[in-house]
């Protein structure tokens, strides 16, 4: 998925899966969140219970985190495939979190076992791993994905077993529509499409332009919720201009936009195209605010804007790593002694939705899937490494956002907003 021209066979083979998991519509656009770079991993006999190695399942194989008799959860990711970045990542986030509750005494006395399954990137693997979850190990709560295409596929049949859904990352607003059973531990596309134009307006910028994928649900659903917003405020769209995914070359429509001579580009896309849409913004001399959202987040990034990431250039998202905050500080350093690696954004909302799921677990003080759905509406301000957590009257987490910026080619944090900015 980081590859920015295939060739055309290569295409055509991959389009039905692109289609399948990328934001383009149909199906329903997918998370916010863009995948880190490097090829899906490929199917292989599933790891050891616990072991991190878990991105090497193949579909249809579960990877156990925690004891084999705790209190079974579920867990469904995209392990392999298309997005299995997206699935590896918050595979390793949720698998630390139960290994964390379990040190500390579990739940109510109880450790908690997590059942991965491979959602392949696929709807109807989704499906399928929900089905083995319910039926083969008797889930009471079920956490995933990160694709709002999988999670849209599954969450009416979460809804009619009468077990929760927590989603960590998809951002889809639609999602928590499906059932009353239904919850989601991050924001919204409209939550953090208003969190961009409400930046915007703190910086006093007026003008605005708009450059959007016309065929992802993604970005046209913030593109319309930023519209809003910034004109409400006092801003105005000069140009609302459209580029298609795997667009190598935006110089046609950026030479539109720079005769409008903007205060502020808005590119609520994904990192591929707004790396180069960064690049050639500014070979072409434009000089405007170039602002996007979760979609962004990626090294890719950085490989194709290069230093000019540093020149007025900020993004949206669920937290930033360096943030100077008890909570993320230990988490990135666990995750990091563990996996030898950085968290992206997509492990800490994954690690978040876990201790939201343990804390309604504790709170109902039984296991019986109505009492936690239950006690999951009533959380409130639950400190994660992605914010305070308060879920709302629509199942949905009311938190707050970090708006970044690049100083040396390295995030830093601009800003954060708060819900009550918006």
């Amino acid at each position: 998925m980081n590859r920015l021209r295939l060739p055309l066979l290569t295409l055509l083979v991959s389009l039905p899966v692109l289609l399948t998991g990328c934001p383009a519509p149909p199906p329903p656009a997918d998370s916010g969140a863009a995948p880190t770079p490097g090829a899906p991993a490929s199917a292989s006999t599933s790891a050891a219970p616990g072991d991190a190695a878990a991105s090497g399942n193949s579909a249809g194989s579960t990877t156990t985190w925690g004891p084999a008799d705790g209190l079974s959860l579920g867990g469904y990711m995209s392990l392999t495939d298309s997005l299995s970045s997206f699935g590896q990542s918050s595979n390793k986030g949720m698998g630390l979190a139960i290994e964390e509750i379990n040190a500390k005494g579990g739940v109510n006395g109880q450790q908690l076992t997590l059942h991965m399954e491979d959602s392949a990137s696929k709807q109807e693997e989704a499906k399928n791993a929900v089905r083995r979850l319910l039926d083969k190990h008797q889930a009471k709560v079920v956490i995933g994905e990160v694709a709002s295409s999988l999670s849209l596929a599954v969450a009416p049949d979460c809804q009619a077993a009468k077990v929760p859904m927590v989603s960590p990352s998809s951002t889809n607003p639609t999602l928590t529509a499906k059932g009353d059973f239904i919850f989601r531990t991050c924001f919204t596309d409209d939550q953090q499409g208003a969190y961009v134009a409400k930046f915007a307006l703190t910086k006093g910028w007026k003008a605005g332009v708009i450059l959007r994928d016309i065929n992802s649900d993604y970005s046209k659903g913030q593109s319309a919720v930023i519209t809003k917003r910034f004109t409400a405020g006092g801003g105005k769209i000069v140009s609302d201009e459209g580029y298609t995914q795997k667009q190598p070359d935006f110089s046609s429509v950026l030479t539109k936009v720079k005769a409008k001579n903007p205060d502020v580009i808005f590119v609520p896309g994904y990192y591929n195209e707004a790396g180069l849409i960064i690049k050639q913004a500014r070979e072409l001399g434009i000089k405007a605010a170039i602002v996007g959202a979760d979609g962004w987040d990626s090294p890719v990034l950085k490989e194709l804007a290069g230093d000019l990431l540093n020149d007025n250039c900020y993004f949206v998202n669920h937290y930033s790593k360096t943030e100077d905050r008890p909570r993320v500080k230990e988490f990135v350093a666990a995750y990091k002694a563990k996996f030898n690696e950085e968290p992206d954004a997509l492990a800490a909302c994954a690690y978040d939705s876990i201790y939201v799921v343990a804390e309604a677990i504790k709170a109902a003080g039984s296991t019986e899937p109505q009492a936690i759905r239950d006690a999951l509406a009533k959380v409130q301000n639950y400190d994660g490494v992605t914010g305070q957590i308060t879920i709302d009257a629509q199942r949905n987490a009311s938190k707050p956002c970090v708006v970044l910026a690049f100083k040396d080619g390295q995030e830093v944090i601009e800003t954060t907003l708060q819900p009550s900015d918006v």
